[in-house]
Order: C-alpha cells, then structure tokens, then sequence
C-alpha cells in the first residue's frame, strides 16, 4: 500500500521520531510504514489519520 506519510510529515516540520512520539510508536515503525515495508493495523491507521486531521483514505492510497 502506497502512503503519504512522508510528504505529511515533512509539511509539518516533524521528525519520524516526533511522529512516532505522537502515535506511541517506534521510530522504526514509522520508517516501515513510509518505506513500504509494513502497513498498519487499522486502529494505527485511524490514529494515523487523527494526528494529521485528514481520512485515512488521504493518507493511504491503494497500489
């Protein structure tokens, strides 16, 4: 699954650390989830979706 994770993150200044701070979450996991290499649970992609304000249909794009 693609994702705007990056591209979201980086508009509003964060670090992949101060994400994952945010979704009590590892660094690592954040960097999974950008790079494609694991996709989230859905609780984690709702949470997902809360911290940037927007769907998680705006977030994660199928391939």
């Amino acid at each position: 699954m693609n994702n705007r994770l990056r591209v979201l993150r980086a508009e509003r200044g964060w670090s992949q650390a101060d994400l994952a701070e945010r979704l009590d979450v590892s660094r690592q996991s954040i960097n999974a989830i950008e790079t494609g290499r694991y996709d989230p649970s859905l609780p984690l992609a709702f949470r997902i979706a809360d911290v940037f304000g927007l769907a998680i249909e705006a977030i994660f794009l199928r391939d």
